[in-house]
């Protein structure tokens, strides 16, 4: 019975993969708690290589044909079928209209190592890639899905143009920002500095039922620590980062700017910046410079 199945996914893939010039992998799979946990999704990116296929990483850049014609790509996905004796594992490539193009052999391992278990499993079920050789071919039908109206092309890429001079706009924006907020932060360093400073003296010098009351004016910018077991892991995105959870949640997107270790968070009126060794986020709320210190690992 597995072998007529395999003989059946072998034949499929033979007439329809070669139609498609791109695989996507994403970052994490359903099965597992993180991102790339065991390191198999980057496994699959270079199995899917070592095969010929060209592969993308979910939410990196994608090649501008394959923006306008989403079906060039095929979707990559590790499946678990794991037993209580046995790691299991399989491969299925999807198109855009969610249809299976390609499923392999399930490859297992009894490996008690979870680690040792998967990347064993996993290599096990790329073998069936062996079975035929892949080479992309133009398929007019396939091809006949991305946007060849000439005037649509072109309001795409003037589109774009606008989304890059925002962009640098943004940067500039940003660079005027940070230095107002790196001037703030020098006053009211000095501020709180010099009135302790004047209390010091005035109680040192006066006798104690002369003294007047000295009170230390807030300063304008309030820092709240986040736990350090907080972590955000920084992962690659089109022009800059998103900072996940371990859970794994998306928390911020952030742009690159123009400045080294200052990104725009995008959908909220702040920046991220790394002063020193620390990463702060900051943002303004009830007219007030709110300073967040966060614990990023990139």
């Amino acid at each position: 019975m597995s072998i007529v199945l395999f003989s059946s996914n072998f034949t499929n893939a033979q007439s329809n993969i070669n139609d498609y010039k791109y695989v996507i992998v994403p970052n994490a799979f359903d099965f597992l708690d993180e991102p790339d946990e065991y390191r198999l999704n980057t496994l699959t990116k270079l199995l899917l290589e070592k095969y010929g296929f060209i592969t993308v990483m979910e939410e990196s850049r994608m090649p501008d044909e394959a923006i306008l014609n989403p079906c060039l790509s095929l979707k990559a996905n590790v499946l678990d079928a794991s037993g209580f004796f046995y790691s299991k594992l399989k491969v299925e490539l999807k198109d855009c209209k969610n249809n299976i193009v390609f499923t392999t052999a399930v490859g297992e391992s009894k490996n008690k190592n979870s680690q040792v278990a998967y990347t064993i499993a996993l290599r096990a079920a790329f073998k069936s890639f062996e079975s035929f050789t892949y080479q992309y071919k133009e398929n007019p039908s396939i091809l006949a899905f991305g946007k060849t109206d000439d005037t649509e092309s072109k309001a795409e890429i003037e589109k774009l143009k606008e989304e890059i001079k925002t962009l640098k706009e943004e940067k500039v924006a940003v660079v005027e920002v940070a230095e107002i907020i790196k001037e703030k932060n020098i006053v009211a360093a000095n501020q709180v500095k010099a009135e302790v400073e004047i209390k010091e003296t005035v109680t040192e010098e006066v006798a104690p039922e002369v003294v007047e009351k000295v009170v230390v004016k807030e300063p304008a910018i309030v820092i709240t620590e986040t736990n350090n077991s907080h972590i955000l892991y920084a992962q690659k995105v089109a022009n800059g980062f998103q900072l996940v959870d371990n859970t794994p949640k998306v928390v911020y997107k952030i742009k690159e700017t123009g400045m080294s270790y200052v990104f725009i968070v995008e959908g909220k009126n702040a920046i991220i910046y790394k002063l020193d060794a620390t990463w702060i986020l900051e943002y303004y709320e009830n007219e007030k410079l709110q300073t967040k210190i966060l614990n990023i690992k990139f």
